[in-house]
């Protein structure tokens, strides 16, 4: 075994003294000198003692061995090989021994006498030379004692010595015992205390035994006392600053819900005007030549779109603080994604002279399709809002089971002091500085982290002032592959081509504000469609007793007059008997953003769109819904 092994054994032995109790280590302390000393006593004596005793058979074969070697001396000259088995037999004879051998002085074996009553062990050989009348050396007696003797008196020395041992070891353990409880009660009588006013027990103990513990016990119940009276103090306080600390997270909620009630009734009041301009922009541009307008034009859907990127990130929080997003787990290619953020941001992009890479990548990953799809969006546009050259880099590396998604832009950067509010709602960097730039309101990377909470992941940043931004986060990848099956393909279907018109389609629309039935009216006209509108329940159910076939499609704003419902009005017109039926496509249009009332849309299994709502996305919902019908006929 190693020295280093053989040096940490007592080690070992030492730290674990600290695990046994003052009564026991005394005892211990007691118990092994004194057992020590007692063996070391007893081996003494007990190897002197079966030294003496193999002495002694030693002897004895040496007795035996002469004897024999003086009634062999006459027949050994003789070479009387009778006689000298005779001598043999004779010596076999006496008390221990085995085997008796008469030899010549160059070996050769003339009697051989063994015992054949007593069992063979090991033995003791003892030699005497046999001498001739000429004085010279004729042969030897060979004679093998037993030491059945020595085995057994070893036996019996080592029964006295484990019983005088016992013996000692519990007499000096009993005293050791009795001395250390005597001893050890007034500790543990204290540590007894201490445990109590660890649990926050008033302890005291009485004061007694000697001098030093006695010392003890008195500082013990002085230090007790202070402790209760600091107790009582901190218990005072502790429940001052809870009774404090509950009236703030009072404020903190009322506020939180003042919030939710402002964003929701402004977000809501705001997207009615911001939905009619948008249908009224893009009604304007129809059949418009004249370059000047069609410039004018294109000056107020910008506005229009910055108005809606604002309210998306409203409606984001809102959603987000309603628990309505909750994450639908597909296989998909990451390239297909990176296709799509390059169609939507492109185009932004070279306007503002900037350059936007989405690097080709065949991994596949398995996460919600729309909530990585939003994460990123917002990630880019971020990046394109805060860059002024260079561009924006998106790409994707495999680390090990998971693929990190990385968004690199050149733009103004973030300081380290910054670098965590960043993440915070309505958190803004020195906004004064972007000029030229769109602004928004500082929800965008607060969405993302929240997004990346849903999907078990989180948002990294590195930031270098002046120099750019990086943000990574990490997806779990698919077990599909990249050479997928078409089977494995199915699980992230390819958007449905919007078709060139709705020449023909019956629509109901029926919304409670008049600039947004014109708007609704002039745009679906525009594509074709036959067009009915309602601002209420009541001309909705009129326009049914009046149809000659229900319409194809039903659009609703979800909050109506008098506080009825767009999905009321629906559920009245499937109950009538002229009304809709399981063919018709619903589509609910809202600008709505409190959380019970986007929970109670997300409950209703009817397709949404928030207002503002662009008339290509409007297009292409009612056309998804219209497939979605002919497929289920």
């Amino acid at each position: 075994m190693p020295a280093r092994q053989l040096q940490g054994r007592p080690q070992r032995v030492l730290d674990r003294l600290p695990r046994l109790s003052l009564a026991q280590q005394l005892v211990l302390l007691a118990v092994l000198p004194a057992a020590l000393a007692t063996a070391g006593a007893i081996l003494v004596l007990t190897r002197q003692h079966l030294s003496n005793v193999t002495e002694l058979m030693r002897a004895s074969g040496k007795t035996v061995a002469l004897q024999v070697a003086t009634l062999a001396q006459t027949p050994l000259m003789q070479m009387d090989r009778r006689a000298l088995q005779r001598t043999a037999l004779a010596g076999t004879s006496q008390p221990h021994v085995q085997q008796v051998q008469i030899r010549t002085d160059d070996g050769e074996i003339l009697a051989n006498a063994e015992t054949s009553d007593r069992r063979r062990t090991e033995g003791l050989r003892v030699l005497s030379p046999v001498m001739g009348e000429d004085g010279r050396r004729a042969g030897e007696v060979m004679v093998e004692i037993s030491l059945d003797a020595v085995a057994d008196a070893r036996k019996a020395v080592y029964f006295n010595v484990l019983l005088v041992l016992g013996a000692s070891v519990v007499g000096v353990g009993l005293a050791g015992w009795w001395a250390a409880r005597r001893i050890s009660a007034p500790i543990r009588s204290l540590g007894e205390a201490v445990d109590r006013l660890g649990a926050g027990e008033n302890a005291s103990v009485e004061v007694g035994g000697t001098a030093e513990v006695r010392r003890l016990q008195s500082g013990f119940n002085q230090a007790a006392g202070a402790l209760a009276e600091s107790r009582r103090l901190l218990q005072s306080r502790i429940g001052e600053a809870t009774a404090e600390l509950a009236r703030k997270n009072e404020q903190l909620e009322l506020a939180s819900q003042a919030k939710t009630r402002l964003l929701a009734a402004a977000s809501h009041d705001l997207r009615q005007p911001l939905h009619a301009l948008t249908l009224f922009s893009d009604g304007l541009a129809n059949g418009e030549t004249d370059p000047v307008r069609l410039t004018r034009i294109g000056h107020i859907r910008e506005c229009v779109d910055s108005l809606d990127r604002l309210f998306s990130e409203l409606l984001n929080l809102s959603q987000l603080d309603a628990g309505v997003l909750q994450p639908q787990w597909t296989d998909f290619p990451l390239d297909r994604l990176f296709d799509e953020i390059s169609r939507n941001f492109r185009a932004v992009a070279e306007q503002q002279g900037l350059r936007l890479v989405a690097r080709k990548t065949d991994a596949w990953v398995r996460c919600d399709y729309v909530m990585l799809s939003r994460i990123l969006n917002n990630l880019v546009s971020n990046s394109l809002r805060h860059t002024a050259e260079g561009g924006v880099l998106v790409g994707a590396r495999r680390r090990g089971r998971a693929i990190r998604i990385d968004v690199w832009d050149t733009g103004v950067g973030i300081a380290p002091q910054h670098q965590e509010r960043v993440f915070e709602e309505f958190f803004q960097v020195d906004p004064q500085r972007r000029q030229g730039m769109s602004r928004g309101m500082g929800l965008g990377l607060s969405t993302v982290q929240r997004l990346a909470a849903l999907l078990n992941t989180r948002v990294e940043l590195r930031s270098v002032p002046g120099r750019g931004t990086g943000v990574r986060l990490l997806v779990r990848a698919a077990e599909t592959l990249a050479t997928g099956t078409a089977a494995d393909a199915v699980s992230m279907p390819a958007p449905l081509e919007i078709p060139p018109s709705l020449e023909g389609v019956r629509v109901l629309v029926i919304d409670d504000e008049r600039t947004i039935l014109e708007g609704l009216q002039v745009v679906l006209s525009s594509w074709g469609a036959k067009v009915s509108a309602a601002q209420t329940r009541a001309e909705a159910l009129a326009l049914a007793d009046a149809w000659d076939e229900p319409p194809e499609v039903v659009l609703s704003d979800l909050l109506l007059q008098g506080g009825d419902n767009g999905l009321d009005v629906l559920a009245a017109l499937e109950r009538h008997p002229r009304g809709i039926g399981p063919g018709t496509a619903r589509l609910l249009v809202t600008g709505e953003t409190k959380p019970d009332r986007l929970r109670e849309v997300a409950q209703a299994g009817i397709m949404v769109l928030y207002k503002p709502v662009s008339p290509r996305a409007l297009r292409q919902a009612i056309a998804t819904q219209l497939a979605a019908m002919r497929v289920s006929a």
